[in-house]
């Protein structure tokens, strides 16, 4: 990390020099660090207490952190300089840009898995509070153990899972336009940081590696103080998602439960569009040199039929996943993507070989050995 420091030192006047990127509202500091503490704490944050006890305790957790804080914020660094010597806006422009055509294409896959995966992880989630919220919901109107409730369809979280996502969930993703401030606070922290980085008034480099150090501080403090007290809590035998650890008696942990699945239900439907918009541009693109009229149809039965199959999809993984640390390992492994592979290979292209050789080398095995196991774990426990 010092090293990228004292290269970058270099280039800070020329950075400095030209002129903010012109798009969209202009941010100060203290919104944009916001803007990054709300894509980097999403889900992941309830399977940290479990992530601590598979890393072998508090200590080896807080080390690998440290050594994951370096390369993201060296990550962050090296995408708002890369932004501002392309002139693009967005994580896949940037990189379509630097890269070339074929490793573009490459970042929208990888964007739209991700997407697509985070959506499942999601419905995994809310899967899960479903469940105790249907436990809790009959102990208190029948004043019975959950372990004499008799099973019915429509008494299975499940069932329930898939009426909200077809009545609430689906109406609110149909829309061609989603709540576009909230579309861009919600998505994730490095695929984020160039809209963020783009958006601010202050575009100099320093400036910007002072908010990525600063957002990613905060993030560890919070993400670490949730793990050590999830894992000094219930130990070694806590819940993937830390929340299924506690009682459903909990009346604290009811309303956060509630609170939690309101907050899942409406960033979802962002999710979907952000995933959907990456797959119709292309299309739409090609329609609109056709025939506007044409395009305007062709917009309208796509957006349906890729917002059904993507709710669809997406519900059936959530309803046979066994819990959520299987979904994010394999989020896990896609990140490596965005957070190492993608910026160290905009680092080679902009010739600081050194540090980008190491973050593409890491990326790699991140990317290898996190996805391997995930896969392995998930296919085998089914």
């Amino acid at each position: 990390m010092e090293e990228l420091a004292r290269e970058s030192i270099s280039l800070l006047a020329s950075t400095s020099a030209k002129p903010p990127l012109d798009v969209g509202p202009r941010l100060g500091s203290m919104g944009a660090v916001f803007i990054m503490l709300k894509s980097a704490l999403g889900a992941g944050l309830l399977n940290f207490p479990w992530a601590f006890a598979r890393a072998g305790g508090v200590r080896s957790a807080v080390t690998v952190e440290l050594i994951s804080l370096v390369f993201l914020i060296s990550g962050l660094i090296i995408l708002g300089y890369s932004s501002s010597i392309s002139r693009q806006h967005t994580y896949q422009a940037v990189v379509k840009e630097l890269c070339g055509t074929a490793i573009g294409q490459l970042c929208e896959i990888c964007f739209i898995f991700n997407l697509f995966m985070i959506s499942v992880a999601f419905l995994v989630v809310v899967n899960d509070q479903l469940e105790k919220l249907c436990n809790t919901l009959y102990e208190l109107v029948t004043a019975l153990p959950k372990s004499e409730m008799p099973y019915h369809f429509y008494t299975d979280h499940r069932f329930a899972l898939v009426l909200l996502c077809f009545f609430l969930i689906m109406p609110m993703s149909i829309p061609k336009e989603i709540l576009p401030t909230e579309e861009f606070l919600f998505s994730q922290c490095h695929e984020a940081s160039i809209a963020i980085y783009s958006s601010m008034e202050n575009q100099r480099l320093s400036h910007w590696a002072f908010v990525s150090v600063v957002a990613m501080i905060i993030c560890l403090i919070i993400y670490s103080l949730t793990g050590v007290y999830g894992y000094l809590t219930f130990g070694k035998t806590v819940a993937p998602d830390i929340l299924m650890s506690y009682s459903n008696h909990d009346k604290l942990m009811l309303v956060a439960r509630l609170l939690f699945g309101v907050s899942i239900i409406t960033i979802y439907p962002i999710i979907v569009l952000l995933g959907r918009s990456v797959i119709q541009d292309p299309l739409l693109s090609r329609w609109r040199r056709r025939d506007e009229a044409l395009m305007v149809k062709f917009e309208c039965r796509s957006r349906w039929v890729l917002t059904v199959l993507w709710i669809m999809t997406t519900l059936l993984i959530a309803v046979f996943v066994p819990d959520i640390s299987k979904v994010i390992s394999v989020i896990g492994g896609i990140s490596a993507f965005f957070i190492f592979i993608f910026p160290g290979r905009d680092l080679v292209i902009i010739t600081l070989t050194i540090w980008g050789a190491v973050t593409l080398i890491c990326g790699a095995f991140i990317f290898g050995q996190s996805t391997t196991v995930a896969v392995m774990e998930l296919l085998g426990k089914i």
